[in-house]
């Protein structure tokens, strides 16, 4: 147990510690299956109503890759020398307070100081978030859905050449029409980061407050602080004509794990999801597995985008802070200038 703690605090603390001693007892610690193992003295807190207490702030940011190198092949696990020095060729090259001449320098925008997508790889020593499939790397889209999302940027690109055509770099880092708000990505617009469903980590604001009641759990994103209400009941999904956002999740218990079913997407995404459609069907586990671990997993069906399921897993860890707000909203001032800018160099072009 003593061992336990102490690689907690490790783990949890702002200290840049990254003995091999240490990492070896990662391993120990955790094992390569990915189920945390506690001292044999803890036992799992229960509200209650007897359901495991999951309640409490939570980050799952990390520099373990969402996708792993191919170069790393089906490596599932990096050995402790291998996580050290992963951990130190990372963090080196993604300091941004090494500046550069260029326009990047500017697109940037913040320092390493707003940054906090986290200085050290999952506890469980994972080459990526992705589990399955085995080379943890999204399957390719299928035949159709490629050929949609090639012709969509195919057309974007053919407007955006054109002179007065009212597009703005997007946050993707691409030429988008910026015109009129439903021309615009979900996180210019303040609707998603793409952080919600599944969980998954960003640059920052990489953190998650739960609350239970009988019957319900709530969690709050801090990214865009966007709240989903999960009844736990198992009740039935809502009619396949009511699509929202982030879907419509149903939770039921399976022994002390809440398994959660999200389905009635409107098929509008970002970031890692953009290519997911209105199909798509993601299934959450949660498990309290440890005093300051909440092991999340994941697996994404779309079949009408991927080729295959694919699966991921977080080991979530306790956070002692505060869930600030997000105040980003669709009304932004930003949002109204990048409009207004895009729609004057439209009117200058056609009065030439």
């Amino acid at each position: 147990m003593k061992i336990y703690l102490s690689l907690l605090d490790y783990f949890l603390s702002g200290w840049k510690r990254r003995s091999l001693l240490l990492a070896f007892l990662f391993v120990v610690s955790f094992p390569v299956s990915g189920q945390i193992a506690p001292g044999q003295d803890w036992e799992v807190p229960r509200l209650a109503n007897g359901r495991p207490d999951m309640q409490g702030i939570w980050t799952n940011k990390s520099i373990t890759p969402f996708e792993r190198p191919e170069a790393l092949g089906d490596k599932a696990f990096f050995t402790p020398e291998e996580a050290a020095a992963y951990t130190d060729t990372t963090n080196e090259r993604s300091n941004r307070d090494v500046r550069t001449d260029d326009v990047l320098d500017v697109l940037n925008a913040y320092n390493d100081f707003w940054w906090d997508s986290g200085e050290r790889v999952l506890p469980n020593l994972r080459t990526s978030i992705i589990t399955e499939p085995a080379n943890g790397r999204i399957p390719p889209l299928t035949a159709e859905r490629q050929a949609e999302v090639d012709a969509r940027q195919a057309a974007i690109d053919e407007r955006c050449q054109q002179q007065g055509s009212g597009c703005a770099i997007a946050n993707n880092g691409t030429l988008a029409p910026a015109d009129e708000p439903w021309n615009m990505d979900l996180m210019s617009r303040c609707i998603s980061f793409g952080t919600v469903v599944p969980m998954l980590s960003t640059a920052y604001n990489n953190n998650y407050q739960i609350v239970q009641s009988d019957g319900w759990m709530a969690v709050n994103t801090e990214m865009v602080h966007q709240v989903r209400r999960i009844p736990t009941d198992d009740r039935e999904h809502l009619p396949g004509n009511v699509r929202q956002w982030y879907g419509d999740p149903v939770g039921h218990w399976e022994g002390d794990t809440l398994v959660v079913e999200s389905t009635n997407f409107r098929g509008d995404f970002f970031g890692r999801m953009s290519s997911a459609d209105e199909n798509l069907r993601v299934v959450e586990r949660f498990t309290r597995v440890a005093p300051d671990i909440l092991l999340y997993q994941f697996t994404v069906d779309d079949p009408s985008a991927w080729t295959a399921p694919w699966s991921g897993e977080i080991p979530l860890t306790r956070s002692d802070g505060l869930l600030y707000e997000y105040a980003c909203h669709e009304g932004n001032r930003g949002m109204r200038n990048i409009l207004r800018a895009a729609r004057l160099e439209m009117q200058s072009t056609d009065t030439e």
